[in-house]
């Protein structure tokens, strides 16, 4: 499946439901706080979540991942045959669209940045995008 985007030519990523689940299940977790981690890929095929400790001082609104847990996850995907696929947080009190913050720190221009909303009425919002420089692109994202 694909779609068109800002005149962009977008695939819609598709994603097994254990890797959503699991990233679903962290957010509520800890509800109050922005959790955040990475997500492997071997071969282009989303294959296991890096949870990170998010060592913001604000970590109810705000999120930065723990240095060197970063670096060991990103250790254990190469380590796996991974490459990273994604980046994940969580939105507690916000929508699942990025903020302007999310906007300025992002720094993977080809991850896909996944963002889940706690701030719903019992059903979590989870939303895919690409964040390059201050652009936005929507990417649709399939459950399998």
């Amino acid at each position: 499946m694909s779609s068109v985007v800002h005149g962009f030519f977008t695939m819609t990523i598709r994603l097994d439901r254990t890797i959503v689940n699991r990233i679903l299940a962290y957010a509520q977790q800890a509800p109050e706080l922005e959790v955040c981690g990475l997500i492997g890929a071997g071969e282009g095929v989303a294959r296991r979540v890096y949870p990170v400790r998010n060592a913001a001082a604000e970590a109810d609104h705000l999120f930065a991942m723990d240095p060197q847990q970063q670096i060991d996850a990103m250790r254990r995907m190469r380590e796996n045959g991974e490459e990273l696929f994604a980046i994940y947080h969580s939105h507690p009190h916000a929508p699942a669209t990025p903020s302007p913050l999310d906007l300025e720190q992002a720094a993977y221009p080809d991850a896909l940045y996944l963002i889940v909303s706690l701030n719903t009425k019992g059903v979590l919002e989870l939303q895919g995008f690409r964040l390059r420089g201050h652009a936005v692109e929507s990417i649709p994202l399939e459950l399998i």
